[in-house]
């Protein structure tokens, strides 16, 4: 049965395997969890102002297309956490997997030559990325998807933590912070899921402007989707490196970094 403080929204009775700690309808008719999906934002407008700046700067398109699959997370999610039915979540949760795959393809690429393609490894993502989807769907088990994300998960922090200690130290703020962050917002995950009960009281007693900030799944979104951009950047922070680029972290507005890459001098 529904929480109490859940209400009748514009999108019906959910019909997905999974329901966060948001109260439903709280705050709009149309948004089944508001905070968790305009949190969404974070996953969505960065990834595609990183998307445009790699296209630009002519760097390889599996990066472009890391960019786009973490948007893709992002638009997945919103749709999820707005409609709460089960199609939606499909939408959130399989991307998640495939994004993922593009993540540990270009970290093992990092130290290849130029235009080439790895396709054993190419060969061993897709058939994980395909295996995974077929029994997910058969099983419709959340802890399933979260078992195979987080192995994914495990082998990049594996990768990236041996590029940082072992090949590029100097990136190690790079990478640590990304790895902060994104721990950071699996507590907060834990957090909201666990005392679920406790943080819907306590937001009774609180100003909606000032319960919103317990909405501790809305902060997963972010710091995770934080730290999945940074990720990206150390990815293509390495993989320039590398060919000898002269890539450089600057900050939009004093706040947001973004990677920009220069051309080795000798071109």
């Amino acid at each position: 049965m529904a929480p109490a403080a859940d209400r009748e929204g514009y999108w019906g009775t959910p019909t997905s395997t999974l329901e966060w700690c948001e109260e439903n309808y709280a705050v709009s008719y149309y948004i089944a969890e508001f905070w968790n999906t305009v949190s969404n934002l974070i996953f969505i407008l960065p990834p595609i102002y990183g998307a445009i700046q790699t296209y630009k700067d002519g760097l390889e398109k599996r990066y472009l297309a890391a960019y786009l699959c973490l948007t893709a997370v992002g638009l997945g999610s919103w749709c999820f956490h707005m409609t709460l039915k089960y199609e939606m979540q499909l939408l959130d949760e399989l991307p998640m997997i495939y994004s993922c795959c593009v993540f540990v393809y270009c970290l093992y690429e990092c130290f290849k030559y130029k235009n080439t393609v790895n396709y054993a490894l190419l060969f061993l993502l897709i058939t994980y990325s395909v295996v995974v989807s077929i029994v997910y769907l058969d099983l419709k088990e959340p802890v399933f998807h979260q078992i195979m994300y987080g192995t994914l998960v495990s082998i990049i922090v594996l990768r990236s933590v041996y590029i940082v200690l072992w090949v590029y130290p100097w990136l190690r703020g790079l990478g640590y912070t990304s790895l902060t962050v994104f721990l950071m917002g699996f507590f907060l995950w834990n957090v909201d899921n666990i005392f679920c009960d406790k943080l819907r009281s306590l937001r009774e007693k609180l100003p909606p402007v000032v319960g919103a900030v317990t909405q501790f799944h809305a902060w997963w979104h972010i710091l995770t989707g934080l730290g999945s951009y940074l990720h990206i950047l150390l990815s293509l922070y390495t993989r320039t490196l590398f060919l000898k680029h002269r890539p450089k972290v600057k900050f939009v507005f004093g706040i947001w970094p973004v990677l920009l890459v220069e051309p080795p001098k000798n071109l």
